[in-house]
């Protein structure tokens, strides 16, 4: 298993894809749903877990909110039947040394409240509730010192 930036077309449709699967299609969201305009801003950061065969097991996103102080990681996903296997951690550890490197000071996201408990245990603090997703998902804003 590796993280990596996604490099090529195909790369790239697979990370949309495994992101439009477990963020949005159990909620009934259109494809195309699962960007915004932030994908291609050249302050935004992309991550994906392949295995051996290239497939991709995971994806995220970090984005630098305030350059050189504050960024933001979103559309993290794990493949259902890949999940509780360290792929998320893989990836939250890469993402963070990418914001070590940009001199980034602190990063915040939106949890799930399925995710919370997973966030916790890599260092994230509950800041506090913050907005329910397709009136089904709660989120809670997170942050982490770095």
């Amino acid at each position: 298993m590796i993280v990596k930036s996604p490099e090529n077309t195909k790369e790239w449709d697979s990370y949309y894809w495994l992101r439009w699967e477990i963020l949005r299609k159990p909620w009934n969201q259109p494809i195309g749903s699962e960007r915004d305009k932030l994908d291609e801003h050249l302050d935004s950061f992309h991550a994906m877990a392949v295995d051996d065969f290239n497939k991709v097991m995971g994806v995220a996103r970090l984005h630098l909110v305030t350059p050189g102080n504050r960024a933001q990681i979103r559309f993290m996903a794990v493949n259902t039947q890949n999940q509780a296997k360290g792929i998320g951690k893989l990836l939250i550890q890469y993402l963070e040394n990418v914001a070590k490197q940009n001199n980034v000071k602190e990063i915040i996201l939106q949890a799930r409240e399925n995710a919370v408990g997973f966030y916790i245990k890599e260092g994230y603090q509950v800041i506090e509730k913050s907005f329910v997703l397709y009136n089904q998902i709660q989120h809670y804003l997170m942050l982490k010192t770095l």
